[in-house]
């Protein structure tokens, strides 16, 4: 009997897109999240005990009881019209919106991902704050965009250093979180959202806004979006999401958009994914008609705020001197510079056999990365674990000095 010969195991060829990249910041998220015995600051996961299980719950049940064999079948790209009609009256508090103008996405995540398959070419710059999303890094890069990290400052990105970007770079558009920023917490103020809509209406620059925490406020203010300053709903596409608001399993997000990139928005949603599932589009659309989301979610600020304190409290006597952290006003992440020297992603190692996980901060710059930052979530444990867990976060620091 011949032995066949040996022969190295098979693989796929790669997309140079996706050459090296075995792993992600965000899949690493959710396997650090689960891992057992380690309190998990990195992801911002809501925690379980507060979604609104009985609401939704009867949502679903009357969907599938009134229109089940509607929600089991195919639906259309543009989203099902009793759930853009309840997102547009959302959006209509700040900003004129009818259902025609709303595209239904399966999270604001496959939005940025539709996004970059309408408007980008490969080599286009798009020009984001410094730090930003992730994997809005991810999704345009994928697609063969160059991203240029803008300097912020705690009001966000400056707007003299967007407009000195755009003049040396040409970018095909501006990607920002203006409202309790991912990874920083900031918030942009009003006279900061007014500079910024003018550089972009003198530029000409189009404007991607991404509002997934807006509704997250511990004060009981809110902003309006860039796109509802004058002249910018037309040059701006806005995301948002029900993913921090009712449950983020439920994968329902949509756009805002005016004019002909519309029909472009719903051929590339039907090129990626058909259409999002229609079960919950209908029921997120009964969800929003039925129940007191607003309730809801101020209930769920009021928790998250305490554990903001709870995270602050512990933080500030723990980070060496000359440590920057933000003290957002909403949302679910403080962000932490530890200062020249320090490397978090080295760092992580120690925290996680010490029983806590935080995110490193390099992950979330398109360029120019500062090593010694990191993201931490406060959203998920309660105050006493995050302030004893923060405490041995803590040791980590202080067993790793400068370089």
């Amino acid at each position: 009997m011949t032995t066949p010969p040996m022969t190295a195991p098979f693989r796929f060829p790669v997309a140079a897109r996706y050459a090296g990249m075995e792993s992600s910041p965000l899949k690493d998220i959710f396997a650090m999240a689960a891992l057992e015995g380690v309190v998990s600051f990195a992801g911002g996961i809501p925690d379980p005990e507060l979604f609104a299980l009985e609401d939704v719950t009867a949502c679903y049940d009357w969907v599938l009881s009134h229109q089940g064999h509607r929600a089991l079948q195919y639906g259309v790209s543009e989203g099902e019209i009793e759930l853009r009609e309840q997102a547009a009256r959302r959006l209509s508090r700040d900003l004129p919106t009818d259902a025609s103008q709303i595209r239904v996405t399966s999270g604001s995540q496959e939005g940025l991902f539709v996004v970059a398959q309408a408007l980008l070419e490969p080599g286009d710059v798009v020009l984001v704050e410094s730090p930003t999303y992730l994997a809005a890094v991810q999704a345009f890069s994928v697609h063969g965009a160059r991203m240029i990290g803008v300097d912020t400052d705690d009001d966000g990105v400056i707007a003299e250093a967007l407009e000195e970007a755009i003049r040396t770079h040409h970018p095909k558009m501006v990607y920002l979180i203006p409202t309790f920023q991912n990874p920083t917490g900031r918030t942009m103020p009003i006279e900061r959202r007014r500079a910024v809509a003018d550089v972009l209406l003198r530029t000409g620059v189009p404007l991607i806004e991404d509002d997934p925490y807006g509704a997250l406020s511990f004060t009981g203010s809110t902003w309006a979006p860039i796109a509802a300053l004058p002249g910018m709903g037309e040059r701006t596409i806005l995301l948002n999401s029900m993913s921090k608001l009712m449950s983020p399993g439920v994968r329902i997000g949509w756009m805002r958009a005016e004019g002909a990139i519309l029909d472009t928005l719903a051929v590339a949603k039907a090129a990626i994914s058909m259409q999002s599932s229609v079960v919950d589009q209908l029921t997120v659309a009964r969800y929003l008609e039925t129940a007191d989301l607003d309730g809801h979610v101020a209930t769920v600020s009021g928790i998250y705020r305490e554990r903001r304190d709870a995270m602050a409290r512990a933080i500030a006597p723990i980070l060496p001197g000359g440590a920057h952290v933000t003290h957002p006003e909403g949302g679910m992440f403080l962000w932490a510079a530890l200062g020249e020297g320090y490397d978090a992603q080295e760092m992580l190692p120690a925290a996680v056999d010490a029983g806590v996980a935080y995110l490193p901060g390099w992950s979330f710059f398109a360029d120019n990365p500062d090593r010694s930052t990191m993201r931490l979530s406060f959203v998920t444990h309660s105050p006493e674990v995050i302030e004893d867990a923060i405490g041995r976060l803590g040791e980590v620091i202080a067993a790793h000095p400068r370089d």
